[in-house]
């Protein structure tokens, strides 16, 4: 029947909050052109940084053949520096008592500076060939080095083996090195030295063709007379012996200034060159080396070897712009890493509070003789909001109406639908129910119209499509036995599993709401009382001032505000409620979406309680750090984890990044486990969980992230009906019969 407004001595219905909806502004749908771009600017920087890092180029461990039938005489005989510009096939060789000292693979922050205050300190000059992401990461000391006049060259700029790469490749590899030296420097080189090479009589046919390529395009190939060998840290004295030219040969000599701890090298250069120096040596750079090598070769050319020349002004920015996205990518990386710490860490930390926590909680609540107080028998008001629930409007009506609760009453606030709810509700012709019709003003509106017109001060409100138990309610209502209680949250149990969609969310709620209930109420910080099942005190929900439309989580701000005048929220795990979950990805997005805004809404808008004394700074002070920690920021950080996990599978150590995968979900698992033997659930739907974390939880995160976006934006969010289908089916899964008083 339609029930005519409560008599006038009854309390007035509580004060609407404003509705502004025409004002604000409604958030546009995600644009898939932003989140594409977004995930390829992403994605770029990834792979710019896997290729800085060489994850992307070919090592040099493979075996050449030896053949060097392609190689003329006069270079497999020949000298260290090789000109095959022009077609050319000169070589040429150091003069006797002359050294030239080169370093590969720098420069190193920590080992460059080493080597370069060594050689300061002996007053020789060196050449560095440099390693071009190293060179574009670390421009200052590339123009250190050049500053105190030592000598650039080239060594590609990620250390690949060239013979496995492309003729296209390998000149992106000079050209970008060419660029972070330009704009290092404002110089660029014809110094190269290829990765992995040593000596001139080693070319083989498989190589020789680098010389020829690198000839053509101007550079001027130098390998060594003399490897010390200081990469295999064989102990200074060993690195001395290497480096030592037979005789009174001149020798080029390699060192590396990177690549891994350098210190035998630096110690070995400290005595290496002044003991060199009492020999008669003297120390040039690979230039002045050639110059001398072409001067005793043509006394009378007076030829001058030109290595260096000025880059142009394009040269140099094109250099600033890659030294930037190198710079971009590390630090993207590098946030990413400590993110992935912390996500890592709040998650094992999570996971402890609620195994120790909710284990506690259960072990209370199952303990022999536990009882909340007195039973509780006072008349209950049952408030069921309704906006177009025809298809469950029925069942859930018939399932509180015929609880086992001796004295219950339902209200029915059809919310203006356009469908028949409100005939429905009316023709069960049950006696204990009430149907009453407004207009559409939304579901806080609708439930402070339905607690006006309650006859009790034990109130129920339900969702429209829900179907309670025939115990529930009287287990829903026995913690108010303790005064100092002033909601109760029930158990929410998902109804229509028969769906993949519907069982993710069914391990949802058993671990992400129930599980996490059972932690909160520990801590005292309950944040929601679901709108599916939760009771209240009517003094309770006056003093908070009714149900507020000021944000899209009207359960939760009302808890908040509980929270913050001091009542107790409970959680009642043997009150269980089934709802419907959406069985489509677009109807959950926007569920959840709204789930999601709604919560910060809620958090922003009690943020005052930080800074207040009493129950309010008590909440503020652990109920709102433990809600954003767990509640908004971990979730948020979540996809770093999978993120880097991808990007280590692909380019870092794939057995280590899998072996940390398995980790995190065996520890999912475990807390899965728990969680559904606690609530006494049959563990089958968790063989769906591995899939989960591919799937259904990339989702959340984006429904999060956009949340996250649209709160930082200020925008409004209009509330979304989701279309039911009436599946709430009552389960049948083992029920503890524990006493209700």
């Amino acid at each position: 029947m339609i029930v005519t407004p409560p008599r006038s001595d009854a309390a007035p219905p509580p004060r609407r909050h404003a509705r502004a909806t025409t004002a604000r502004r409604i958030v546009p749908r995600p644009r898939l052109l932003v989140a594409t771009t977004l995930l390829v600017l992403l994605v770029s920087v990834l792979m710019v940084r896997a290729y800085a890092g060489a994850a992307l180029s070919p090592d040099g461990l493979h075996e050449s053949s030896g053949e060097q039938g392609a190689v003329p005489a006069e270079i497999v005989e020949g000298g260290p520096i090789i000109n095959t510009a022009r077609g050319g096939t000169q070589s040429y060789r150091l003069p006797e008592k002359t050294i030239a000292l080169t370093f590969d693979d720098g420069p190193d922050p920590w080992w460059t500076p080493k080597v370069l205050r060594t050689l300061a300190e002996h007053d020789v000059d060196a050449t560095f060939f440099v390693v071009g992401s190293g060179a574009a990461r670390h421009p200052d000391l590339v123009r250190q080095v050049a500053r105190e006049g030592h000598e650039l060259g080239v060594h590609t700029f990620t250390h690949p083996d060239l013979t496995q790469m492309a003729g296209w490749q390998r000149r992106v590899e000079y050209s970008q090195t060419q660029m972070a030296i330009a704009s290092a420097t404002g110089v660029k080189t014809s110094l190269i030295r290829f990765p992995y090479s040593s000596h001139a009589y080693a070319i083989d046919d498989e190589n020789w063709p680098l010389y020829r390529e690198a000839g053509d395009l101007g550079y001027l190939p130098v390998l060594n007379d003399t490897d010390s060998k200081d990469w295999a840290r064989p102990g200074v004295d060993q690195i001395i012996t290497n480096s030592t030219p037979e005789g009174t040969q001149g020798a080029i000599i390699l060192f590396h200034d990177a690549g891994g701890d350098r210190a035998q090298t630096v110690a070995a250069l400290d005595r290496f060159v002044p003991m060199m120096k009492e020999r008669g040596y003297r120390f040039v750079t690979v230039s002045q080396g050639l110059t001398q090598a072409m001067e005793s070769a043509a006394p009378a050319g007076n030829a001058t070897a030109r290595t260096e020349q000025a880059a142009s002004d394009g040269e140099i920015w094109r250099g600033a712009a890659l030294v930037w996205a190198i710079r971009i990518a590390d630090t993207t990386v590098g946030a990413l890493g400590v993110l992935f710490v912390i996500a890592g860490a709040l998650t094992l930390i999570r996971t402890l509070l609620m195994l120790l926590l909710a284990g506690r909680h259960a072990r209370k609540r199952r303990a022999k003789g536990f009882r909340w107080g007195p039973e509780v028998t006072a008349p209950v008001s049952v408030i069921v909001p309704a906006y177009n629930e025809k298809e469950g409007i029925e069942a859930a009506v018939r399932s509180l109406a015929g609880g086992d609760y001796p004295h219950i009453e339902v209200v029915v606030v059809d919310d203006g639908s356009s469908d028949e709810t409100a005939a429905l509700a009316e023709g069960l012709g049950l006696p204990n129910v009430r149907v009453v019709r407004i207009p559409n003003g939304g579901k806080p509106n609708a439930l402070n119209t339905g607690v006006a017109f309650a006859s009790h001060d034990l109130i129920v409100m339900v969702d429209g499509d829900t179907i309670f138990e025939p115990d529930s309610i009287r287990r829903l209502v026995q913690p108010f036995a303790d005064p100092t209680v002033g909601a109760v949250a029930g158990n929410v149990k998902v109804g229509n599993r028969n769906s993949l969609v519907a069982r993710w969310q069914h391990i949802e709620y058993v671990i992400g709401f129930n599980l996490d209930r059972r932690l909160y109420e520990t801590l005292r910080c309950m944040p929601t009382v679901p709108g599916a099942i939760g009771a209240f005190r009517r003094q309770a929900l006056q003093q908070a001032g009714g149900m507020s439309d000021e944000t899209l989580a009207e359960d939760t701000d009302v808890t908040m505000a509980f929270l913050r005048n001091g009542w107790h929220v409970v959680y009642e795990e043997n009150a269980r409620a089934w709802t419907e979950a959406p069985s489509r990805l677009g109807q959950l997005w926007k569920q959840r979406y709204r789930w999601s805004y709604g919560t910060m809404q809620a958090m922003w808008k009690h943020r005052k309680a930080l800074v207040e004394s009493g129950p309010s700074g008590r909440f503020g002070r652990v109920g709102l750090p433990v809600l954003a920690l767990f509640g908004v920021t971990l979730p948020l950080l979540a996809p770093v984890i999978d993120l880097l996990t991808l990007y280590g599978l692909l380019f870092l150590g794939r057995t280590e990044t899998l072996i940390a995968w398995f980790a995190m979900l065996v520890m999912q698992i475990v807390t899965a486990m728990v969680a559904f033997r606690l609530d006494r659930e049959s563990m089958r739907p968790l063989w769906t969980l591995p899939l989960q974390q591919f799937a259904y939880r990339q989702l959340m995160y984006l429904v999060l992230i956009q949340s996250a976006v649209t709160a930082l934006t200020g925008a409004r969010l209009r509330w979304h009906k989701l279309q039911r289908t009436g599946d709430a089916l009552v389960g049948t899964a083992p029920r503890d019969r524990t006493p209700v008083g």
